[in-house]
């Protein structure tokens, strides 16, 4: 989702029309958003072996700039250059590839007809940093940080079976409750958090911003003048310990405010399954219930987090695991200073002929450090 709103913006200051291959797994995910359209590619489309083109592909845009195949004039004519390019917005060694995000570059690629994009990322923040796209983004998004807010809740609406599920768990859990808090654990196989250790960074975090309601023996004693308020707590995490132990105290033990509480998780998959369907169906049926809580935690670095608190247009809080990334003598948690999610990685900005930015924070009032990655970037303001 982040890349689709990524490409989706990109295709609207370059002026072209935005199609996507839809595999088995994205299927009954979205709605069309565009009335009487679609943006579906057609199955009869002359390209369909999508999967071979690569940053190396010799349709790649900065492989046929590293060949010579594409010169520095930008006022080259449409009629020298090929027909079609492939641009790679992926990650690689943790940066977005040179000259896609230059304006000389920009320059030349609007010129070729046919573009394949793909991408893993949230590049938005790196088309913010382009001099020849900041009038038009100004005037689009007066407020900066409001941009997947606005583009997600405007192309993304979720599909019946999709929407069934949301529907059905919010009128059942939901409906009552005074205040929703969501909680969104994600431990990433890559770097691995033992359960306990996770567990009390989030009571940590709890304790210090007050988010979870406080145990202890109630002082309320007047019912009818201080009526129960009904608290929800939403868990989601792909392991069901989480929601056993937040559950669990709570079953155990009264609130100081004599609230009651009650704590949901729609599912625990254990193992994230990116090519089964229905689990793509419930992943995305928990980011829009996590987007409908009071209160947003997330966890820092996960994409998931990042869709749910856009789409809710509100700013987390970042629960920082404890690994060699966030030392355990550091705050257990922060509040994000942006709705914006984090470009994990950014462009290094080696522009031909021009000086090279090394710092995108001094070369764009806007850009900020992410507090979860400290070399991604995010947009503010």
């Amino acid at each position: 989702m982040l890349s689709i709103v990524s490409t989706f913006l990109y295709s609207l200051l370059t002026k072209r029309v935005m199609l996507m291959e839809i595999t088995e797994e994205m299927e009954d995910l979205f709605c069309e958003p565009f009335p009487d359209s679609t943006w579906v590619l057609p199955p009869d489309f002359p390209i369909r072996d999508f999967w071979r083109f690569y940053k190396d592909s010799p349709e790649s845009y900065t492989k046929m700039v590293e060949n010579k195949t594409i010169g520095d004039d930008v006022d080259i004519s449409p009629e020298s250059l090929p027909a079609l390019v492939y641009l790679h917005a992926e990650n690689v060694n943790m940066h977005l590839q040179n000259h896609i995000f230059c304006d000389d570059d920009q320059r030349i690629l609007q010129k070729l007809n046919w573009m394949i994009l793909r991408s893993d990322s949230y590049f938005t923040a790196a088309l913010f940093l382009m001099p020849m796209y900041e009038k038009e983004l100004s005037q689009l998004f007066p407020v900066k940080e409001s941009v997947f807010h606005h583009l997600g809740r405007y192309i993304f609406q979720p599909a019946n079976p999709v929407w069934q599920i949301i529907e059905r768990f919010y009128k059942t859990y939901f409906f009552n409750a005074d205040k929703i808090i969501g909680i969104q654990i994600r431990i990433f196989p890559q770097a691995p958090v033992p359960f306990e250790k996770m567990y009390q960074r989030i009571l940590e975090c709890s304790e210090k911003e007050k988010l979870l309601p406080e145990i202890g023996p109630s002082n309320i004693t007047d019912a009818t003048s201080n009526p129960t308020k009904h608290t929800a707590i939403l868990v989601v995490s792909l392991f069901s310990e989480y929601f056993e132990k937040i559950k669990s105290t709570y079953y155990e033990n009264p609130t100081l405010t004599g609230e009651m509480v009650a704590v949901y998780q729609p599912s625990h998959e254990v193992h994230q399954k990116t090519h089964a369907q229905f689990h793509n169906h419930k992943a995305l049926a928990e980011m829009y219930l996590l987007s409908y809580c009071d209160k947003i935690v997330t966890t820092a670095g996960s994409t998931f987090g990042y869709v749910s608190h856009g789409l809710a247009g509100s700013t987390p809080w970042i629960i920082r695991p404890p690994s060699w990334m966030y030392p355990g003598n550091g705050p257990a948690c922060i509040k994000s200073f942006s709705v914006e999610p984090c470009l994990h990685s950014p462009p290094i900005l080696e522009c031909k002929g021009k000086n090279n930015v090394s710092d995108e924070e001094i070369a764009v009032p806007y850009i900020k450090h992410c507090e979860d990655a400290d070399s991604g970037l995010k947009i503010f303001g």
